[in-house]
């Protein structure tokens, strides 16, 4: 049996239900893993609140790491003792599990089971808007909502690595330091200051190259008005709730912009990209260029009261589960 945190309705932080479930052998291309540490991330409030639906009932969360223990049928990506870590797997909130081989990324020497924890899901997310979805290039100017999170501060870290120029926004004086002590060459605190007269002030009246905004519905259309013309918005989260575009002309009247919606469910099928994201991940991390930010710790039994503090705005950096 392994102790997990279930969902059998959809709701609040008290729908999390602490159980213990049975965890068969692995069938083929399936691997055995002992988890040693769960990342915390807002998709996982996403599922459990259903604004992302899922089959009920459902184990929570999507990131983890831990040690292979058994492997199925079939299975040459890794081998039992091997340090593996996942992301984008529902049914992290566990103390073992099953998990598809082709899903798993061996940890690197160097790199330990906490960091793998706490980085792959944000760190990929990081890797595909500053490398796919707009290729960030020396010289450019970008936007960071929520600059003091778990993803902003490895995402600002990465980009001022490229040679951008970093601003970021967060919620208090204590996150706004934070964030320029981890990457951003300048921050806003969106409670106190109008982000978008700021960043003109910042850029001179022209605007960024890009934004790159989790945050959602209260950032939107103030994300448009810090572009440059025909720059582009990267709606990538829905922190304050998601967004709706009734009127396809704001872009034209703001300067012929371009919004995306991506997500890391599409930039990550195939096995290979998978493991060209992590690789340049866990490159940035050994060199230096990341530095990881584990701000919080909780025991896998309280993952509720961890979705209170993350949804209440409670946390920075990277906040792990520990079965």
């Amino acid at each position: 049996m392994s102790r997990v945190v279930a969902v059998h309705s959809t709701g609040g932080p008290e729908v999390l239900s602490v159980e213990d479930w049975p965890v068969t052998a692995p069938g083929p291309g399936q691997v055995r893993v002992r988890q040693t540490a769960i990342g915390l991330n807002f998709i996982d409030t996403y599922q459990r609140s259903g604004l992302y639906p899922l089959p009920l009932p459902f184990v929570a969360g999507n990131e983890a790491a831990g040690e292979v223990t058994e492997i199925g049928e079939g299975v040459s990506e890794v081998k039992v003792g091997d340090r593996v870590c996942y992301q984008g797997v529902t049914g992290a909130y566990a103390e073992e599990r099953l998990v598809p081989a082709a899903r798993l990324v061996p940890i690197p020497d160097g790199v330990d089971e906490r960091t793998a924890a706490a980085v792959l899901l944000k760190g990929l997310t990081a890797y595909y808007l500053l490398f796919k979805t707009w290729p960030v290039r020396q010289g450019e100017t970008i936007l960071w909502h929520a600059a003091a999170g778990g993803t902003g501060l490895i995402a600002t870290q990465w980009a001022r690595a490229l040679g951008a120029t970093i601003i970021g926004t967060a919620g208090s004086p204590e996150k706004v330091a934070l964030a320029l002590d981890h990457g951003c060459h300048h921050a806003i605190d969106y409670k106190k200051e109008d982000f978008p007269a700021r960043v003109k002030e910042i850029t001179g009246g022209r605007g960024v190259d890009v934004v790159y905004d989790g945050v959602g519905k209260a950032t939107f259309e103030g994300s448009l008005d810090c572009l440059r013309p025909r720059g582009l918005l990267a709606s990538f989260g829905n922190a304050s709730g998601p967004v709706s575009v009734p009127d396809l002309g704001i872009l034209a009247r703001k300067g012929s912009l371009y919004v995306t919606r991506p997500t890391g469910a599409t930039y990550f099928t195939q096995r290979e990209d998978l493991l060209e994201g992590a690789k340049a991940l866990f490159d940035a991390i050994l060199s230096g260029a990341i530095k990881v930010e584990i701000s919080r710790t909780f025991a896998l039994a309280d993952a509720a009261e961890a979705h209170r503090a993350l949804e209440g705005r409670e946390t920075t950096g990277s906040v792990l589960l520990l079965p």
